[in-house]
């Protein structure tokens, strides 16, 4: 059984028990959330699709805790006018697990 719902404006394929990390989220670790917000659930090839919606259903999560991503570099040059800049970014996340999907 999986799902298509959306979290923090990203559309993500989950499964009962799976870890993801999605963008940092505003609760505290060990907080559950839920998601109502899911556009397709497969349950043994049974197929439901919401337009856009599925209406009654949800994703059931809690937060396992918020760490930071690998720092991406941002590095700009412009060729013989000795201009370079270099700026780096880490990103937020926050880490889920899936409890349940009821749809």
């Amino acid at each position: 059984m999986f799902a298509i719902v959306s979290i923090a404006g990203q559309q993500f394929k989950v499964e009962e028990g799976q870890q993801i990390f999605v963008h940092r989220l505003a609760a505290q670790e060990g907080e559950k959330l839920s998601f109502d917000t899911v556009h397709l659930i497969e349950n043994d090839g049974k197929v439901t699709i919401g337009t856009p919606n599925i209406k009654g259903a949800g994703v059931r999560a809690s937060v396992l805790g918020h760490v930071k991503g690998d720092k991406v570099i941002v590095f700009h040059k412009k060729r013989r006018k000795g201009y370079r800049k270099k700026n780096g970014h880490r990103q937020s996340f926050t880490k889920i697990k899936i409890e349940s999907i009821a749809g």
